[in-house]
């Protein structure tokens, strides 16, 4: 699978205005999903360190009604985590009916990170990649759309975007001294999201172009939308004894 970080040939203000309707309905089908209550969608947001995944969410649910919507950013495992099979800390927050729920960042990571940093056997990572096969399924099954984005940004505006949080004071609080040694093993990071993507594409995955803002929001508004127009959500009927009553 290519890492195209940008797109050619589009006019940036066309794009933009175009990404603004897409998200606007997003956000009314977004709380008819939550009226209706028979579906839930999970969007798993992956990408490296300044790739955008939290602007992403930010842009992309602005019109969304929060008493449907719930972000989990997942972090080092504690050590409660830790005593428990990998995947019981990520099943806990899958969305329930009605929920659109974003992992920033997700079960992928006890791939990723292990695989790189080689902290677990490879024979324990090896068999992670059916265990989340089968994960993602019994989500699916259960009427829960699995939405799955890679963040793709080049290595030029990866760097840059990280200097930044040294330089810009609003941006401080981003800043990781660990993320300058995960810059470091890029090509190593890539290169188990290959194996990832040829291991775990039963439910596809999605490139994100992400060195331009604009182009980030615009592919992703797209496949958000379509994912819910596809749904045929409706407008659950009125449920009420009060008018049969007073008709008997």
């Amino acid at each position: 699978m290519e890492f195209t970080t940008q797109l050619r040939d589009l006019e940036k203000e066309v794009i933009k205005d175009k990404t603004e309707k897409m998200v606007r309905e997003i956000g009314d089908l977004q709380y008819q999903m939550y009226a209706e209550k028979k579906h839930s969608i999970l969007i798993v947001l992956q990408g490296l360190d300044a790739s955008g995944k939290d602007g992403l969410v930010r842009d992309l649910l602005e019109y969304c009604n929060p008493v449907g919507v719930s972000v989990y950013s997942f972090k080092k495992p504690t050590p409660e985590e830790y005593a428990h099979d990998f995947l019981w800390r990520v099943h806990k927050q899958a969305p329930a009916k009605g929920m659109l729920q974003v992992f920033v960042r997700s079960h992928y990571e006890d791939i990723l990170v292990p695989a790189v940093e080689g902290f677990i056997p490879p024979e324990i990572i090896e068999k992670r990649y059916a265990l989340i096969n089968d994960f993602e399924e019994l989500l699916e099954q259960n009427g829960t759309k699995v939405i799955k984005f890679l963040m793709a940004v080049s290595e030029e505006q990866q760097l840059e975007r990280l200097n930044e949080r040294i330089t810009n004071p609003e941006k401080h609080w981003k800043h990781n001294d660990g993320d300058w040694d995960t810059l470091k093993k890029r090509e190593q990071y890539l290169k188990v999201y290959q194996d990832i993507f040829t291991r775990c594409n039963g439910i596809p995955w999605h490139v994100i172009p992400s060195d331009k803002n604009w182009q980030k929001n615009w592919v992703a508004a797209g496949i958000l939308l379509k994912t819910l127009q596809d749904m045929n959500l409706q407008w659950p009927p009125l449920e009420t004894e009060i008018f049969r009553k007073q008709d008997s």
